[in-house]
């Protein structure tokens, strides 16, 4: 029988715990976790424009001041499978109440360093702090809104952090150019110390009533201390579903990682653009595609959820989230990176300049209409556990860019822009054929490998 006829589990009744909080409650949560969400997303990318100013403060060399990014990805993933471990046994609010200390203490310490020892300690105490901010969100939005709902809100989150992905360098070189690295530091601790009183005055406990590790506890002491186990987040990778749509999503995210990561020694290059500020702006119009994309993204995605159970009469098919991907994946990411590695070979002057800011916007808001599915597809198959799900897959996603982004400057000197852009072309058609063996063979996959699976009636 064909797979995508073979559902995991037929619908039931209502949810009620999601009738908790208000609309309006709702809707402010999601304000809160999206702020938290952007702290990450600007501790790393206003570090890189900041790197020639630092090295001089400190009598360093750039190569050596930049192993704080790699020393960053590092504390990244470590700290997002730390926090949403623990928020699974502790819940989501207190791990923004210990999580913005490290970033603001670690901030203050990288605007106070005066070595680079002490830079690449406090650099990854800041980084630590701020990393459970979208695994930790999302599990948050997967506990406040339901199946059919959930993907219009993950939409809105990750538009508000992956705009922070665009703006955040602009805002970096800015700073960098005309005030100060340390104050732009002693600027994060602030964010961190206005979130953590959000949190603290209006943040409310999420997590199901009962489902925390702490709630099973027949013991409980005042202070209670438990050791979770952070790499037990990864065993869920054993899933081949899980596995698949992380994978694809890395190849996916590569394409903006090709796309901006050399943006000054591709489009910077190639039209002349040498002033910091400028090549920051260049940044822009792909967050803006992220920022536009994701909520549209995400509420397709739901459109396309209710359908499928409309025409399975009630039957819930989880991969159907991912039918959503198919304009995003196919056609939008592909045909963009393509065209902009052509453009930047052959077509000179202002109108391939504007041209290629068209396909960096076609590509963010592409990016987000494969990444958003994903990322409520995560959450609904692994909702009792959807921070640590959404902490594994970025975690292992960081290391593979990691690796991947230093291959991408040395790709284009050695055989171009246009060649090494084809090259991710291909790598995101890839990605969405994963995807659709995913649709295809859903639930094979799944019943291969069991991490326990929720129903219809508990997601």
């Amino acid at each position: 029988m064909d797979s995508e006829d073979s559902p995991l589990l037929a619908s039931t009744a209502h949810e009620a715990i999601y009738d908790r909080f208000t609309p309006d409650q709702k809707r402010w949560i999601v304000f809160v976790v999206s702020f938290a969400g952007l702290l990450p997303m600007f501790v790393s990318s206003t570090f890189v424009p900041s790197i020639p100013q630092i090295a001089k403060d400190l009598g360093s060399t750039h190569a050596v001041v930049s192993l704080t990014i790699s020393l960053s990805i590092l504390a990244t993933a470590v700290g997002s499978l730390v926090w949403a471990a623990y928020s699974s046994f502790y819940g989501r609010r207190l791990m923004y109440l210990w999580g913005m200390p490290f970033l603001c203490i670690g901030s203050c310490g990288v605007a106070m360093s005066t070595s680079l020892r002490s830079l690449l300690f406090w650099r990854f105490v800041q980084t630590f702090g701020c990393s459970g901010g979208i695994p930790v969100g999302a599990g948050v939005i997967g506990d406040i809104y339901k199946l059919e709902e959930r993907g219009t809100a993950i939409g809105v989150f990750f538009g508000a952090t992956l705009f922070g992905f665009a703006v955040a360098p602009l805002l970096g070189g800015t700073a960098a150019q005309y005030w100060s690295w340390r104050n732009l530091h002693y600027s994060l601790a602030a964010w961190g110390l206005l979130e953590l009183f959000l949190v603290y005055l209006s943040f409310p406990e999420t997590s199901h009533p009962g489902t925390l590790g702490i709630d099973k506890l027949t013991r409980k002491r005042w202070i209670h201390i438990t050791w979770v186990n952070p790499l037990s987040s990864l065993w869920l990778l054993r899933s081949p579903n899980l596995f698949a749509v992380m994978l694809a999503s890395t190849l996916v995210l590569l394409t903006d990682f090709v796309l901006l990561v050399p943006l000054a020694f591709t489009i910077g290059v190639r039209y002349g653009i040498t002033n910091e500020a400028i090549i920051g702006a260049c940044f822009l119009p792909n967050g803006l595609g992220n920022f536009i994309g994701a909520p549209v993204a995400g509420r397709l995605s739901d459109i396309v959820v209710r359908k499928w159970r409309k025409k399975r009469k009630g039957v819930w098919y989880p991969e159907d989230r991912l039918r959503a991907t198919w304009i995003g994946g196919l056609v939008m990411i592909p045909l963009s990176i393509g065209a902009s590695g052509l453009i930047t070979t052959y077509v000179g002057g202002p109108i391939g300049l504007w041209l290629n800011l068209l396909c960096l916007y076609t590509n963010g808001m592409g990016v987000d209409f494969v990444f958003n599915p994903i990322g409520s597809y995560n959450v609904d198959v692994a909702h009792s556990r959807s921070a640590e799900a959404t902490a594994a897959s970025a975690a292992i996603r960081s290391l593979i860019l990691s690796a991947a982004t230093a291959l991408i400057i040395p790709s284009i000197e050695r055989i171009g822009v246009a060649w090494t852009d084809i090259i991710a072309a291909v790598l995101a058609i890839i990605a969405q054929g994963i995807i659709f063996l995913t649709i295809r063979y859903g639930d094979r996959m799944r019943a291969s490998v069991d991490i326990g699976f929720p129903t219809i009636e508990n997601n």
